[in-house]
């Protein structure tokens, strides 16, 4: 099984918000001595706070300030025991007024993250299963990561795709005791809702499905004593619902909490619940300005504080009507959603406002997917009509600007987020250079593309018009491609930019860890096409090295690179296709500011692996070059066992060692989950064996000659590079003669002889061809897709 380096997801996500941090709109640091709500420093500037998850405004309430104040002046800043122990003196209040508001047995938490680790490995029982909203909040998703330990079955829907609930509801019925289902009343980034009546419909349908809502967003603006949205749907609490609410965010102190009217389970979770065992129990300053809070939620004084906030945020959305600024999700939350697309366009609209004297959050990956980029605005109480109405005033004056400052407009934003495109605007800049798309390599100038583009790998004209055979018409969706090539000229016919894409069917897990690929090839014995994706990639699965010729020098560059991605874009939604991938791009190329700008993560593929060979350079003089301990290597494991081998170059096969080489392709791929692609067609085999560019290096024992062991399939790319695509072995005899290794030295051996300037040795196994001279380098590619759904779930596969 090769050895893959996987993508770290962290390092993709850090690279997103250390983007963002540079341009200036993350990692900020308020500033000033006091704070009203209303306005907060930054930069030594007071900007109107647009931004806040106190909707309501009561972390300002001069009843909470006192309340903490004076728990301070008694009790101290904190109260150093476990609550297992004994509580501080300020908590049986508190609990006895949350357990008034929501007329149900609470359970007070240090914050819902710790909430969450310590209620759901006590809820969920070893014969449950857990299905998560994709979009529900990562606290939630992390907890219930905690129980694959304990094989807990855990998967994923679309983000409120109840069909889909079912479906999965259906297949675990026979299985497992309970379902729980785990999502957001409200979701922090767009503002949109649960459908949680429909979800209760569901509960009585099968009984087995129960609830587990994080409502923190839902807190304090709506609601019974301010009992959040999800309890305003539901009416009660059943048994078969767990219910998180905050007391911090809007509700303006401190802490969490669990609402459970199963006195069962309330008794289980109450007596050990992990970290609400062990953490440090909240403060009593946040226990007394909790207890405060929760005395406003018991009067009615909390309608009228809703009330005035749900005249604010109807006047925002009456102003947005009148506006072409795209709103995401119109909702009567307190959060608004305007979509930017690219990173981008959202750095530079969030600057603008900032510079305009407004406060607003950045909505980026991984909470959004990266190509969903976006502003994120909250209403609050603190929030004045007529700052509300200058916020509408700024953003409709400022958004067409920060469209035209990073070269985009607002109909690939629309179709970004899949909205009606209100208005056209012409792009001016694309007129500059002049873009060809042509659907197979017989439309391009041989000479043109092999100069360009195809010096290496199998994607010279003649490779591309073998490619274009072999992957059409054939009987498999996954072994039928598209074919694209784009090519931007500049007035004078000169190429700035070429390329080729290929639309196809990939597995979704081709780079995830082996782990999770085993759980889901077991899912695909009876769901053959289960988490696949038609995905638009520059080059293809069969190809590997530099797909993109770009003039650096060329003054319309950007120009032509602003026409490539829309081209990508045009393509994209033309074949419906779920992912883009950018690939084969080096750590330090000059082009990742621009993909990341333009709303692609960049993730870490297999190294890559090449020969450079000196001119009329020998066999001897290579070795010469190999390290003392990786000469040993060779003389021991590869040069001792080479007369013990039949080693043959094919240039045509007849039908039975097609067939052999065939098979030994096969236990290659199906023992490599750890790239894991479809196979190819079968017709695949006779196309090398009848193509003149194709040949095969083929290993068999002097026992037994006909019977091959192992075999490199090789291609002849014209500009001078050896490129051996793919190898089978039988597995039987990798131990007994090193035949990977073999195959590997019988490479470099033959491309010498052709007297190639290059051996592309392609990915995987970098330390087996560091052994034998090969350089080896990281390989990145930029990932763009329409939801984060699937990285969410191999994540919870993993």
């Amino acid at each position: 099984m090769a050895k893959i380096k996987h993508n770290n997801f962290l390092d993709t996500v850090n690279e997103v918000f250390t983007d963002a941090k540079q341009e200036g709109v993350m990692h900020l640091y308020a500033q000033g001595d006091d704070f009203s709500g209303r306005t907060i420093g930054i930069n030594n500037r007071k900007l109107f706070h647009f931004g806040t998850t106190g909707y309501l405004g009561l972390e300002q309430d001069p009843r909470l300030k006192a309340a903490a104040i004076n728990a301070i002046s008694k009790y101290g800043t904190q109260f150093p025991l476990s609550k297992s122990y004994i509580s501080n003196p300020l908590y049986k209040a508190l609990e006895e007024k949350v357990t008034e508001m929501y007329q149900n047995p609470i359970i007070i938490t240090k914050n819902s993250t710790l909430g969450h680790m310590g209620v759901i490995p006590n809820a969920v029982s070893d014969q449950d299963a857990i299905i998560l909203d994709h979009q529900v909040h990562w606290s939630v998703q992390s907890a219930a990561k905690v129980l694959k330990n304990r094989s807990v079955p855990i998967d994923m829907i679309r983000h409120n795709d109840l069909n889909m609930l079912e479906d999965k509801i259906r297949s675990l019925s026979d299985k497992q005791q309970r379902i729980w289902y785990m999502a957001d009343g409200i979701y922090s980034m767009y503002g949109d809702f649960a459908p949680l009546k429909d979800l209760k419909s569901l509960c009585l349908k099968y009984p087995q499905l129960h609830l587990y809502i994080d409502d923190v967003h839902g807190m304090s603006w709506i609601g019974k004593n301010g009992t959040g949205y999800a309890l305003s749907q539901l009416d009660e609490l059943s048994e078969n619902i767990l219910l998180f609410g905050t007391l911090s965010k809007t509700f303006g102190a401190s802490g969490a909490v669990l609402v459970c009217s199963n006195k069962k389970m309330y008794h289980e979770i109450k007596t050990f619940g992990g970290p609400l065992t062990f953490s440090a129990q909240l403060e009593p300053a946040s226990v007394a300005a909790a207890t405060a809070s929760a005395q406003i939620h018991l009067t009615p004084e909390i309608y009228e504080i809703q009330n005035d906030l749900r005249e604010r945020i109807e006047y925002f959305n009456n102003l947005l009507e009148d506006t072409d600024l795209p709103l995401i999700d119109k909702n009567n939350s307190p959060v608004f959603f305007i979509g930017t697309g690219m990173p981008r366009t959202g750095y530079n609209f969030v600057s603008r406002l900032m510079k305009e004297g407004f406060y607003v959050n950045l909505g980026i990956f991984p909470a959004v997917p990266v190509k969903n980029t976006g502003v994120r605005i909250t209403i609050s109480r603190h929030n004045e009509k007529s700052e509300i109405e200058d916020l509408v005033a700024a953003m409709v004056y400022h958004y067409p600007k920060a469209l035209e400052d990073t070269h985009t407009n607002i109909q690939r934003v629309c179709k970004a987020f899949k909205l009606e495109v209100k208005s056209v605007v012409e792009d001016k800049e694309q007129a500059e250079v002049i873009v060809k798309i042509e659907d197979s390599i017989l439309k391009i100038d041989k000479t043109l593309w092999n100069n360009h583009v195809g010096k290496h790998g199998v994607y010279d004209w003649e490779g591309l018009k073998f490619l274009e055979q072999t992957f059409r018409n054939n009987e498999l969706k996954e072994h039928n491609w598209t074919f694209h090539y784009v090519i931007i000229y500049d007035s004078g016919h000169k190429p700035i930019i070429a390329t080729f894409l290929t639309v196809g069917l990939w597995k979704d897990d081709m780079l995830a860890k082996v782990s999770a690929s085993k759980t889901i090839e077991e899912e695909r014995k009876t769901n053959p096409y289960y988490l696949t994706s038609k995905v638009l990639s520059i080059g293809s699965l069969f190809t590997e090295g530099n797909h993109l010729f770009i003039d650096e020098e060329h003054p319309l560059k950007q120009q032509a690179l602003h026409a490539l991605m829309q081209s990508v874009e045009s393509l994209e939604q033309r074949f419906k296709a779920e992912m883009v991938v950018l690939r084969d791009f080096s750590e330090k190329d000059s082009l990742h500011p621009y993909f990341q700008g333009q709303g692609f993560v960049r993730v870490q593929m297999p190294n890559s692996c090449k020969i450079h060979l000196e001119v009329n350079e020998t066999i001897e003089e290579f070795i010469t070059k190999l390290s003392s301990r990786n000469r040993r290597h060779l003389r021991k494991e590869i040069l001792e066992y080479e007369p013990l081998l039949k080693i043959e170059v094919m240039k045509a096969c007849n039908k039975e060692q097609l067939k052999q080489i065939q098979e030994l392709y096969a236990q290659v791929h199906q023992n490599n989950l750890g790239l894991n692609t479809f196979s190819f067609p079968e017709k695949l085999f006779l196309n090398m064996s009848e193509h003149p560019n194709w040949e095969f290096i083929t290993i068999s024992s002097q026992d037994k000659p006909t019977q091959i062991i192992g075999v490199m399939l090789c291609y002849n790319n014209e500009n001078h590079t050896y490129v051996p695509a793919f190898v089978g072995m039988d597995y039987q005899y990798l131990r007994e003669f090193y035949t990977y290794r073999q195959l590997l030295y019988q490479t470099i051996k033959r491309g010498i002889e052709l007297k190639f300037k290059h051996i592309d040795l392609g990915m995987t196994a970098s330390f087996e061809k560091r052994k034998l001279g090969a350089l080896v380098e990281e390989k990145y590619a930029y990932i763009q897709t329409s939801d984060n759904y699937t990285m969410e779930l191999l994540g919870v596969l993993e």
